[in-house]
């Protein structure tokens, strides 16, 4: 609400002082015609008033949808850390404090174990999207097969998840595929993509991945979900730090914002590129990942 207000404040501030500035400007002029270099005078220096209330304007309005960004990705990183430590110290008191029963035990093992890898997702990502800004950061270049580093990755997703079999479908491309770049990003940028699609399709997710050659040099991945669905105005948003969809049906959604900014940078610092498609809200989306070809 304060800086809604804020907004308003400096929105309402800069019309104010654009309009003086004009009636100023204008009155000023009418009286001076006869003094043409002072009249030029008046114009630049009225021109280098008016851009700098706008740049001032601009510069304030960023500034305040950054820290409400910052807010947001500190509050979700917060949610990340606190919910599943509290869970982990739950169960162990539990376990600590009772005699359980065997099988209750595995239970508490498993949901324990669970919430641990989501901490540890938590903190990767976060460690992840600070070592993007490191650009001197070396690769470990290797000969990648595409189809076993999807199925790789698809596989990390389904044990995250627990998911069954034919959940995420991977259509084989009909001959080998080698890409050139580091083994361990790139499976961290599927990986995000997969996450993020079982994490917004719905109750019931139906993912195809799908692998074709656009030409010699390029390879595409198609990953397509059920899930909720983009609006147009999103598609190019949802690549920025920290920013999350504000669909009502995403407001209780897991995540800190950082997973599809991560992938967009791998993506791009191994020469490819990433974009999104939707039909809407309630029509699935699906990523389309360009990558070139080895030598």
């Amino acid at each position: 609400m304060r800086r809604r207000k804020s907004t308003i404040f400096f929105l309402v501030l800069g019309i104010c002082l654009i309009t003086l500035a004009v009636a100023l400007n204008i009155g000023w002029i009418l009286l001076n015609l006869r003094e043409v270099a002072l009249m030029v005078f008046g114009i630049v220096f009225f021109a280098v008033i008016i851009t700098g209330v706008v740049l001032n304007t601009i510069f304030l309005l960023r500034e305040i949808r950054r820290n409400e960004q910052h807010d947001a990705f500190l509050n979700a990183v917060t949610h990340e850390l606190k919910t599943p430590i509290a869970s982990i110290k739950l169960y162990l008191e539990t376990l600590k404090t009772r005699n359980v029963a065997e099988d209750k035990r595995r239970e508490f093992y498993d949901v324990m174990l669970t919430d641990s890898n989501r901490l540890l997702t938590t903190v990767e990502q976060v460690l992840q999207a600070s070592r993007t800004k490191e650009k001197q950061r070396q690769l470990n270049i290797s000969e990648i097969n595409l189809s076993k580093l999807l199925s790789e990755s698809i596989k990390i997703t389904q044990t995250r998840y627990k998911l069954d079999e034919n959940v995420i479908k991977l259509t084989e491309p009909a001959e080998e595929i080698i890409l050139s770049g580091d083994a361990s990003e790139l499976q961290s940028a599927f990986t995000n993509l997969f996450d993020n699609a079982v994490k917004y399709s719905s109750d019931e997710p139906k993912i195809s991945v799908r692998v074709k050659k656009s030409n010699e040099r390029k390879v595409q991945i198609f990953i397509k979900d059920n899930g909720i669905g983009l609006e147009k105005s999103e598609l190019k948003r949802i690549f920025k730090r920290f920013y999350r969809v504000s669909n009502v049906s995403t407001q209780e959604k897991k995540g800190t914002g950082l997973g599809l900014f991560i992938v967009q940078s791998i993506i791009k610092r191994h020469g490819g590129k990433i974009w999104a498609d939707s039909k809407g809200e309630g029509k699935g989306t699906t990523f389309i990942v360009q990558m070139p070809l080895a030598d």
